[in-house]
């Protein structure tokens, strides 16, 4: 799992019932982060395959929250300062080893190596500066229909990147993505192979989070601004067509002003985890918080 707080990637292993034996790995540790290892990453999407271990930035601006009970020209202020913090803006490949049975990630095993895909004009929101899509969205923050990363699957060689905004028109929008290691610098990835854009009728909602399925990816969709909205699964085929419409497969509950699913992942049985931002009272407990697993 990940924070959106932190630029950390943290383990929990399955045992006696619950989620347990937290493990943090600072990214730190394998890679250089452009704002070093301190600052926020926003991770928002994670993805492990083939022996690697994904993790995503939400490469999107970020606009000062009102604080509660600020007035006047304070609060104009901070409503009108919008940040670019570049350790938002990375996509990361970490080798994983096991260990004892657990996945560990490292900085090198062999020939493969930990590498970022970051920088000023190097970065996945920088390299769509042309896109016709998408570009006039790059520069507003995420959470007023701006750009806002938040999911990423792997399929084969393709990496699947969700956004949650923007949503045009009621299409939310998928960047496929071949990252390859840079062949001057192990631990840098390049785009060499530029991207592709796939539009999916999701009928307005955005992408919250990635999972595949096959050669499928299930979709966790939701609002893309901070309010209370439908969620859903749905089971989608990425291969850019526009005649090819998302599957329901289930509707989650929505309660005001909490319970906002965040993220999913595909258990070993078939079912469903999902686990929440802005969890419930009752989902609190002294010894964790309460994620659902539902059957699809």
């Amino acid at each position: 799992m990940a924070g959106d707080e932190s630029a950390a990637v943290e383990r929990l292993t399955w045992r006696d019932g619950a989620y347990q034996d937290h493990q943090s790995f600072r990214l730190s540790e394998f890679v250089e982060l452009p704002a070093g290892p301190d600052d926020e990453a926003d991770i928002e999407g994670l993805g492990r395959a083939d022996g690697w271990l994904w993790v995503v930035g939400s490469h999107s601006l970020k606009r000062r929250r009102v604080k509660p009970g600020q007035t006047g020209e304070k609060a104009r202020k901070r409503l009108a300062s919008v940040l670019r913090e570049e350790n938002r803006f990375i996509l990361v490949r970490l080798p994983l080893v096991e260990r004892d049975g657990l996945p560990f990630p490292v900085r090198q095993d062999g020939r493969r190596t930990a590498a970022i895909l970051s920088g000023p004009g190097r970065n996945l929101a920088d390299m769509l500066d042309d896109d016709p899509h998408l570009r006039p969205f790059l520069h507003l923050p995420g959470k007023d229909n701006g750009f806002d990363i938040e999911g990423i699957a792997v399929i084969g060689s393709r990496v699947l990147v969700g956004l949650r905004g923007p949503v045009l028109r009621g299409w939310a929008v998928v960047l496929e993505i071949r990252p390859e290691t840079n062949p001057h610098d192990p631990h840098r990835l390049r785009l060499d192979g530029g991207y592709q854009t796939h539009f999916v009728d999701l009928d307005g909602l955005g992408i919250r989070d990635l999972c595949p399925i096959g050669d499928d990816l299930l979709i966790l969709a939701g609002p893309t601004m901070t309010l209370d909205g439908a969620f859903r699964v749905l089971r989608w085929r990425p291969n850019g067509d526009f005649a090819n419409p998302p599957t329901l497969v289930t509707e989650l509950p929505m309660v005001p002003g909490a319970d906002r699913p965040e993220g999913i992942a595909l258990l070993p049985d078939g079912r469903l985890l999902i686990v929440y931002d802005t969890p419930a009272p009752e989902r609190l407990t002294l010894d964790g918080v309460y994620a659902d697993i539902v059957q699809v």
